[in-house]
């Protein structure tokens, strides 16, 4: 019988720098596959947009795939979405120590990567909703569809000539979601 060695975020953290990205999922420690270029240019452009509206409304601020969120403790959980936003009014007054993002972002976006499997997304979007997050939406190449998610039971899947809209979590954010693919 083999035992499992939990890891801490802090023990994450301090990882020296091999080249790959990890996330920590209940103290296991889980290497994270380089995506591919179509996953890189969907997630680029989707970020400069939000990016842009974000600066442009003085909304909060954005972060990029390499941030970790520490979602949750004992045993500890650090996941990076690929792109992640959180609401000027739940940014705390002094920026936290330099290390993972303590909670959930406001909004996390998933982008499917070839090798993701349906049971990694899902657990993703669970984790996230589970850990505070107040949106998520995941980006899917192929099928070329965006779906929302504000809960596990309020779902909705979005086709290329429908709009993504920021609702009340990211307000006056609106692209078309054939926008996202038109370029791979």
């Amino acid at each position: 019988m083999s035992t499992i060695t939990l890891v801490t975020a802090d023990q994450l953290l301090a990882m020296p720098d091999d080249g790959y990205r990890y996330e920590l999922v209940e103290g296991e420690i889980k290497k994270m596959t380089p995506a591919g270029w179509k996953h890189g240019a969907i997630g680029g452009l989707l970020q400069g947009w939000l990016a842009r509206h974000v600066e442009q409304h003085g909304l909060g601020r954005i972060f990029l795939a390499e941030t970790g969120f520490l979602i949750a403790r004992d045993p500890d959980t650090v996941r990076a979405p690929d792109i992640a936003f959180i609401h000027k009014d739940h940014l705390p007054a002094e920026n936290p120590e330099d290390a993972f993002w303590p909670g959930a972002p406001d909004l996390a976006v998933e982008v499917i990567s070839p090798g993701d499997t349906f049971k990694e997304v899902d657990e993703k979007v669970r984790a996230w909703l589970g850990a505070g997050a107040m949106m998520v939406w995941v980006v899917n190449p192929n099928g070329r569809n965006v779906t929302v998610y504000r809960s596990t039971t309020d779902v909705k899947t979005l086709t290329e000539n429908d709009e993504l809209d920021g609702r009340d979590v990211v307000p006056g954010f609106r692209r078309r979601v054939g926008d996202i693919f038109a370029e791979v």
